[in-house]
């Protein structure tokens, strides 16, 4: 393992987190709630366009300190959705290949963008198949499994500032009401949108 290449791996990682600045914490006002606050977290503006952005990096991180991954490492994973997207993205940043793992009748305009940052698609008969299909490859490649679904609550410290529950708290500090009484998600995500 290069000691070098990890360090510069995770340097990479920082300067892209650096220079793109968090997700805005946008409010609005409805006529006829006067004491409440509506707020919109708007994690489109990540750079790849999706709220998975931040579990990516995570999980990016994770695998350089773990020494999972280092100079040359094929990343797989198994999404058909934005999480793929935004691993792509950062495989790219650190020039690594990238294959995602997903059912044949995955959304095109998923494979599209997996596609746009440099991924490659492999694909399954159905979706049940992805999760045997990624490790056999990591093996066979001797890449690595990123394996979302596993590792994501081990990649993203909850104290830390990677994820978006202390972003909107840091964000919301300085609000009427700073600790919100309620927090509502759509999804958004998903190999199935259009």
């Amino acid at each position: 393992m290069s000691r070098a290449w990890t360090n510069k791996a995770i340097e990479t990682i920082k300067a892209d987190y650096q220079r793109s600045s968090d997700t805005h914490l946008i409010k609005f006002n409805l006529d006829g709630y006067k004491n409440i606050d509506f707020y919109l977290k708007d994690e489109s503006t990540h750079p790849t366009g999706s709220l998975k952005h931040r579990l990516a990096r995570s999980l990016f991180l994770y695998g350089l300190t773990n020494a999972w991954i280092t100079e040359g490492t094929t990343i797989i994973e198994s999404s058909s959705g934005s999480t793929a997207v935004s691993e792509a993205y950062f495989a790219r940043l650190l020039g690594l290949p990238f294959i995602a793992v997903m059912p044949k009748n995955t959304a095109s305009k998923k494979i599209q963008q997996i596609e746009f940052y440099g991924g490659k698609c492999h694909f399954v008969e159905t979706s049940d198949l992805i999760y045997a299909e990624s490790q056999r490859l990591a093996t066979s490649l001797n890449g690595h499994y990123m394996d979302q679904f596993t590792n994501a609550e081990r990649a993203t410290d909850w104290r830390g500032n990677n994820n978006i529950a202390c972003s909107l708290f840091e964000q919301m500090e300085f609000e009427r009401f700073p600790i919100p009484e309620w927090v509502v998600m759509s999804a958004g995500t998903g190999g199935d949108d259009a």
